[in-house]
């Protein structure tokens, strides 16, 4: 198999007139799917002269356009780039302008930035482009260029200098993870998956591939909803939805709400979580509800092609406990290196590796910070081999499963001490008043500093923390939040609990 392409072929083939994704306002089968794809990629290859392998920019509306959008791009040869409409436009702009692409498509809700925009590049409404003839001549010859080591997409993350990073996803990354996540957590044509991630995150990748590889049907959860977690558990129940591939944050979201005292899910068979470290108090709201389910927790960083780890919850957690990120997916090595990239001891806490044909080819014109993360494997001295350094520290417990302590610059010092924040802020949300909270350091004044979300006070944390935790790991400065501020990919808003700090 060369190309994803090939999935909604012969999903199409098998499942003409079954539903492949549907939002709030239409659906497509998967025989309409095919044409609506071919009929953008005439249309589009008219407009750029027939170029292949080249980075086609989508402003991502959270809907079935942008999936016939991305298809569409995939039939003209070329690849796209799903892009936030709601970001900051300097952002976007500068996006852009590194991404040189030679058009951008857009939904009708973003004509007037688009507007904007077409001084980068010249613009396309999505639905201008489904309307005319297929010329399935053109489009065979534009895919027959493409090989399956070509990129599928690329999406962009934060930088740590403040530039985006375009991070470079082939066909063949995409087409060995998901037939072997097909296979893993038993998909079939027979799911009905409710999808809440955004398609410029990438953990909407396992949606969308596993929908068309299946010939399975997937719903694109309105975001409102999860303001409103008993409509949604409402929804999910009329949709009959068996399959849920969550952000953790969701996960962690809808099980504060209380809802499920309430009401359960009641198709549901499976839930699979991945993003962020999952916690066990939520976890157990969950199986409490819906004790027939299976849980998966999925570990991994975009560079990897979505995940590289994980772990089939089989056994109860207490709230405290931490749960493991699991071992290896298939074609993928999961090891450990020190800071001399040396491998470390079982037991020993080690910066996360990784090799295996999922990893990215590097970071789009920017081969200084592709050198420095994707190095060659100090253990073989003989021949090329890539590994990806993840920045993630982990350490692999008694039974061989690795668990996931923090980020490298999760490490602080503090009154002369060395210190994980994630070992605190897994102690801060296991307690049972607290719904989530992140800390940070203060590094001019030497403090730790904490925003969290819960019915407890300040001197309450602290009191409990004592019991699992030494004093100088406490935090110095504790504020309490009525919402936590979450980011587009439905990640706590670190960034912005910071600016609020430093701003005081």
């Amino acid at each position: 198999m060369l190309n994803v392409l090939e999935y909604l072929e012969k999903s199409a083939e098998k499942f003409p007139d079954k539903t492949a994704y549907a939002d709030k306002q239409r659906q497509v089968t998967y025989k309409e799917l095919l044409l609506y794809s071919q009929t953008i990629a005439t249309n589009l290859l008219n407009k750029i002269d027939n170029i292949n392998n080249r980075p086609i920019a989508i402003l991502a509306e959270h809907n079935v356009n942008t999936l016939i959008a991305f298809f569409g791009v995939l039939q003209s040869g070329n690849f796209y780039v799903p892009l936030d409409s709601k970001m900051p436009k300097k952002r976007l702009q500068a996006i852009l302008k590194q991404l040189d692409t030679p058009i951008i498509l857009y939904s009708d809700n973003d004509e007037q930035l688009a507007n904007e925009l077409k001084e980068i590049a010249p613009i396309a409404n999505i639905n201008e482009l489904l309307t005319g003839q297929i010329n399935i001549d053109v489009i065979s010859f534009s895919r027959s260029k493409v090989l399956d080591i070509d990129p599928i997409y690329m999406i962009f993350t934060s930088g740590s200098t403040g530039t985006p990073k375009g991070i470079v996803i082939s066909h063949r990354n995409v087409i060995d993870f998901i037939e072997w996540m097909s296979k893993e957590c038993e998909f079939t044509n027979n799911d009905i998956m409710g999808n809440q991630a955004p398609f410029y995150f990438d953990l909407s990748v396992k949606d969308i591939y596993l929908t068309l590889k299946c010939g399975a049907t997937c719903y694109i959860l309105d975001k409102k909803l999860f303001m409103f977690p008993a409509l949604l558990v409402k929804e999910l129940n009329k949709l009959e939805v068996t399959s849920l591939v969550w952000a953790t944050s969701a996960f962690h979201l809808v099980a504060n709400s209380k809802i499920f005292e309430k009401e359960s899910i009641k198709t549901l068979k499976k839930v699979i979580l991945g993003g962020e470290a999952l916690r066990a108090k939520q976890l157990n709201m969950w199986q409490k509800a819906m004790p027939d389910v299976k849980y998966t927790n999925l570990y991994g960083p975009t560079e990897v092609t979505v995940d590289c780890t994980f772990y089939h919850i089989d056994k109860p957690f207490a709230d405290d406990e931490i749960i493991p990120i699991g071992t290896a997916c298939k074609n993928k090595e999961v090891f450990l290196l020190d800071a001399d990239l040396k491998p470390v001891e079982k037991g020993q806490t080690g910066e996360i590796c990784v090799r295996g044909i999922g990893l990215a080819h590097g970071y789009f014109k920017d081969s200084e910070k592709t050198n420095n993360a994707f190095i060659q494997d100090p253990r073989n001295p003989y021949y090329p081999q890539k590994i990806y350094r993840t920045g993630d520290l982990a350490y692999q417990n008694e039974q061989g499963l690795f668990v996931f302590m923090s980020r490298k610059d999760g490490q602080i010092k503090h009154m002369g001490y060395r210190i994980e924040l994630g070992e605190l802020e897994h102690a801060l949300n296991a307690l049972e008043k607290i719904e989530s909270a992140i800390t940070f350091l203060d590094e001019k004044n030497d403090k730790i500093i904490c925003y969290y979300q819960g019915d407890l006070s300040p001197d309450d944390i602290n009191k409990q923390l004592k019991d699992y935790l030494p004093k100088y790991m406490l935090p110095n400065i504790l504020f309490k939040l009525d919402n936590m501020p979450y980011n587009a990919n439905g990640k706590i808003n670190r960034v912005k609990l910071k600016e609020d700090y430093y701003a005081k």
